[in-house]
């Protein structure tokens, strides 16, 4: 008895929490500039106004560029949502678009968990798509992640803070992010572009948008170091992948933010509903693109009696339902400021067996259907919704 007692609190002190900074405190949110970008963040749930003032400045950084009195362009958005070994879908849809010849050049464009991972090469355009086909084509489960050995599959449990290492994901954002890609962010930011990342600070539990352009063009030593950890935090699943821990000064005290996967707040986002470009006054042509890295159906499957199947399947029934609203509410939004909605999915008709996550065949299938779906028309309305309710684009 006496021996057992002490295992028990042997375990419950391992239970305890792993040693970090404390978060600053959480008045500090709307003033704490990281790396000393104002501009570097935005809080999707608060005020509109820093996200409104970047949209001036943005359009100001446009009409820059246009010769005098030349007509402003069309806007076009591209929100990619997340969905895990789905994305290969989106890097599909991007390569056969490129493909196609009638891929725009996206004003906007926005990424969740996978989908924070495409943004960036969909932001620079099909000069990229070598990129997004490499990471979502030619990945094994190894290159993301680390799982214990069987036999001690508990230890993360009882002393970790989450079930899998994500440092092979680490090192596959650092091959594929350097000093050239955040230049060449910067240059498109100052031409009047934004590329925007979504992670949730698990601390305040609010979703934040960062600005990976303003980083970019901050000059600051430190600005790729924080941008793959942008990306890296929005694709940590909170239990499953370790959180990112972002280091902030606050009034001459250093703190920790943890940032976990975007996906914990919204599965996908165009721009808060808070802000309603109609009354932004802008006559030009509007164009919303949505690219959700998984169904809109409902999969069946029977679902086997035990703790961890009954709770996955609960998790992955919550995120579903969270997706599909997200995009509702984009679509929403969309038909309140007169911008033109357009969504792509994967159907029902994909039905290519996942042997395991990130199956290398499984994601080749995905990829080649996304690919072919290019040529397709997009959805005008989300499932559900009458399609007469379709915008014009303004």
């Amino acid at each position: 008895m006496r021996r057992s007692a002490a295992w028990l609190l042997l375990l419950l002190a391992g239970c305890g929490s792993i040693a970090r900074l404390p978060a600053p405190p959480p008045e500090s949110a709307e003033a704490l500039a990281v790396l000393g970008i104002p501009n570097a963040r935005f809080w999707i749930d608060g005020s509109p106004d820093a996200i409104l003032r970047e949209g001036v400045a943005m359009v100001a950084r446009e009409a820059a560029t246009l010769p005098p009195g030349a007509p402003r362009p069309p806007t076009t958005f591209l929100a990619i949502s997340g969905g895990a070994d789905n994305g290969a879908f989106g890097a599909g849809l991007l390569n056969g678009w490129t493909a196609a010849g009638d891929r725009p050049d996206f004003t906007v464009v926005t990424g969740i968990s996978a989908g924070a991972l495409i943004a960036p090469f969909a932001f620079l355009g099909p000069a990229y798509d070598p990129h997004l086909r490499e990471v979502f084509t030619e990945i094994a489960p190894r290159d993301i992640l680390l799982l214990p050995r069987q036999v001690f599959a508990v230890v993360p449990l009882l002393f970790g803070e989450a079930l899998a290492d994500t440092s092979p994901l680490a090192r596959l954002i650092g091959r594929h992010t350097d000093e050239a890609m955040l230049e060449a962010i910067a240059r498109e930011y100052r031409r009047g572009r934004l590329l925007l990342i979504g992670t949730t600070n698990l601390d305040l539990q609010r979703p934040v948008v960062w600005n990976i352009g303003a980083i970019a063009a901050s000059g600051h030593p430190d600005a790729l170091k924080l941008f793959r950890s942008i990306l890296l935090a929005s694709a940590s699943i909170p239990g499953a992948f370790p959180p990112v821990l972002v280091p902030v000064e606050y009034r001459g005290r250093s703190y920790e933010e943890m940032h976990v996967d975007g996906g914990a707040a919204m599965q996908v986002f165009l721009y808060p509903s808070s802000v309603n470009l109609r009354e932004r006054g802008s006559l030009r042509e509007r164009t919303a693109y949505v690219i959700r890295n998984g169904r809109v159906d409902v999969e069946g499957s029977v679902t086997p009696r035990g703790l961890f199947s009954i709770a996955r399947r609960s998790a992955a029934t919550l995120l579903h339902f969270s997706g599909i609203s997200d995009i509702h509410r984009i679509y929403l939004t969309t038909l309140r400021d007169g911008v033109a909605f357009r969504l792509a999915f994967i159907g029902p008709d994909f039905q290519a067996e996942r042997r395991e996550p990130f199956d290398p065949p499984y994601m080749q299938a995905l990829f080649d259907y996304g690919y072919a779906q290019a040529g397709q028309p997009w959805h005008r309305v989300p499932p559900g919704v009458s399609s007469t309710a379709a915008p014009a684009a303004r």
